[in-house]
């Protein structure tokens, strides 16, 4: 399925970064955690590298910015699901990549792991689009979601912010054989992610369905 997070080039970001600078940020990080499929998670890595290197903008409120973006986003996501979300998505959720087996693991998932769904899923690009939308469609008690929601969005976008801000620094400073290691090192790490959750949601999917046999209602 491509996506606009996919079809968005990278320069595209810059622009919009040296243009528009923290609200650049704060939408695309908004959007995508309101179930919009945009690269966020990618914007704010964009601004870290781009704070480390030019240091045009402030990686402090960027973190800031980033957090705000992905806890407003969420708590209107959360809002959408919570109202009538269950139907939109089941309607219209095939054409993100939601069909009837995702929504049975969602809701799988809300049951056993709610929680931890919402917090982590922060980190993990599927779920930081939709997690929220699922958590209000599967009526996850507000105040346990609104903690987990605020605490994964304040510690991804410092993990990212200051992580990604850094690396930039270190590497305009120390362009050495041991730096390249650890970049190519990070970059599988995060590939290997990927690749874990691709190769183990087919699993995941024929657990939920056991665990909720039948068409979901």
């Amino acid at each position: 399925m491509t996506t606009l997070a996919a079809i968005i080039p990278h320069g595209q970001l810059e622009q919009w970064l040296s243009d528009y600078g923290y609200l650049a940020v704060f939408l695309l990080v908004g959007l995508e955690s309101i179930g919009v499929p945009l690269p966020g998670e990618t914007m704010l890595i964009a601004a870290s590298l781009y704070a480390g290197s030019t240091h045009k903008l402030s990686i402090e409120l960027i973190v800031a910015v980033a957090a705000a973006g992905a806890i407003v986003g969420d708590n209107i996501g959360y809002s959408v699901g919570r109202h009538g979300g269950w139907r939109l998505l089941r309607r219209h959720g095939h054409r993100v990549g939601i069909d009837e087996r995702r929504l049975k693991l969602g809701r799988y998932l809300f049951l056993r792991h709610g929680g931890k769904v919402v917090f982590f899923g922060r980190f993990v690009s599927i779920l930081r689009t939709y997690a929220a939308l699922l958590a209000g469609a599967n009526h996850m008690p507000f105040p346990r979601f609104f903690v987990f929601n605020a605490t994964g969005g304040v510690i991804w976008a410092a993990i990212y912010g200051f992580g990604y801000y850094y690396a930039a620094h270190l590497l305009k400073k120390l362009n050495t054989p041991f730096t390249i290691v650890a970049v190519v090192i990070a970059v599988l790490a995060f590939v290997g992610g990927l690749f874990f959750v691709r190769r183990n949601i087919d699993e995941w999917e024929e657990r939920a369905e056991r665990a909720l046999p039948g068409p979901l209602q």
